[in-house]
């Protein structure tokens, strides 16, 4: 279950590192410090929480629902449905401008592949394909993608954290360009709150955390009306792949930030929304790499299966009882095809671009 849940939040690491040093620069690290103490002091408790009120999988909106009356709580409801349509589509997008950018750079792929809109448009329409023949997202699937992913992120923020312990003398140039960009521990703190929105770009994770739990196992004891050990399991859950990913954020935003040259995050160059494949094609070789590219392309594309499966989940669950969709809006395929239409247009829009979309 972790690893259905990962798959969303896990595959950030993609393009985070990258996004993180365009937005904060040198800050980038304590800026993804910050992110990572809300989302152990913020996101993790109010999760943990949903999961003791919606124990079959409802959700955060449900809950609200539930609390507010009537109108209000329906108002609440569209506000929030809005919000997390917009971010599934946009990680589908992103995720697929992401795997497409991995292509692009990689050196064994020939030239003639090198049209990142026509790719990334190829991406989505496959996965809209899967779809319409009928998708079942599969936790067996889940479980060695992400695996497998995480193992090879470990090699290469391993690797760069030993590098930084070999040459010590990259520590006191990166503090001494961090404190000439803000010249006091406050106005870093303040500035890296200010990127924040820019960086919180996987707790969508922890939704699809909540929205899995009725796949928990729980103890025998269980009931339906009071699922402890499904609530109890959920939260361990949650819990460990919150841990892991702040291990590996911050691991990636120190390593990228202090070893990749600045001009290469920006459009145009070979780290740009790719920067933890960079440093594995550029100091761990071209096989590993290529591997490690091979991984993130799977990643990200499962990823925004993930996202439209949660689009599949909140579309029919409440616009056709809110009066708001006609009733083929309940049907899947329908709902598959307009939302890859819709991922069309974002993509032309952004041009394919993943730092845009971030």
């Amino acid at each position: 279950m972790m690893c259905l849940t990962g798959v969303d939040y896990f595959s950030t690491l993609g393009y985070q590192p990258g996004i993180a040093y365009l937005a904060a620069g040198g800050l980038a690290p304590v800026a993804t410090l910050v992110l990572v103490l809300l989302t152990i002091f913020g996101a993790l408790p109010m999760y943990r929480r949903i999961a003791e009120l919606s124990p079959h999988g409802q959700g955060s909106i449900q809950v609200l629902e539930n609390v507010l009356p009537r109108w209000r709580g329906k108002t609440l409801v569209l506000v929030l449905l809005g919000f997390a349509a917009t971010a599934f589509i946009i990680t589908i997008t992103l995720s697929a401008a992401d795997a497409t950018a991995h292509v692009v750079e990689n050196p064994l792929v020939p030239e003639w592949m090198h049209h990142p809109i026509v790719l990334t448009i190829l991406l989505l329409t496959a996965l809209g394909g899967i779809f319409l023949l009928g998708f079942r997202e599969a936790v067996g699937v889940a479980i060695p993608i992400v695996i497998v992913y995480i193992v090879l992120n470990i090699v290469v923020i391993g690797w760069g954290l030993q590098y930084l312990v070999q040459h010590p003398e990259v520590l006191p140039s990166w503090r001494a360009a961090l404190f000439a960009q803000h010249t006091s521990i406050p106005m870093m703190i303040l500035a890296a709150l200010l990127v924040f929105p820019k960086l919180a770009l996987g707790l969508s994770g922890f939704e699809t955390g909540v929205a899995v739990m009725p796949l928990v196992r729980g103890d025998i004891t269980d009931t339906e009306e009071r699922p402890l050990g499904r609530i109890r399991n959920t939260k361990k859950l949650l819990t460990v792949a919150a841990l892991i990913m702040s291990v590996l954020l911050v691991g990636s935003s120190v390593i990228t930030s202090m070893l990749i040259p600045p001009e290469e995050f920006k459009e145009g160059g070979e780290a740009y929304g790719r920067a933890l494949a960079y440093l594995a094609h550029t100091h761990l070789g071209r096989v590993f790499g290529t591997i490690y590219d091979v991984s993130t392309v799977t990643i990200l594309w499962f990823a925004g299966a993930s996202a439209m499966v949660g689009l599949l989940n909140l579309v029919p669950r409440y616009l056709p009882r809110y009066g708001m969709a006609p009733e083929w809006a309940k049907a899947t395929r329908p709902l598959v095809i307009l939302f890859t239409a819709i991922s069309f247009i974002v993509t032309v829009l952004f041009k394919a671009d993943v730092i845009s979309q971030g």
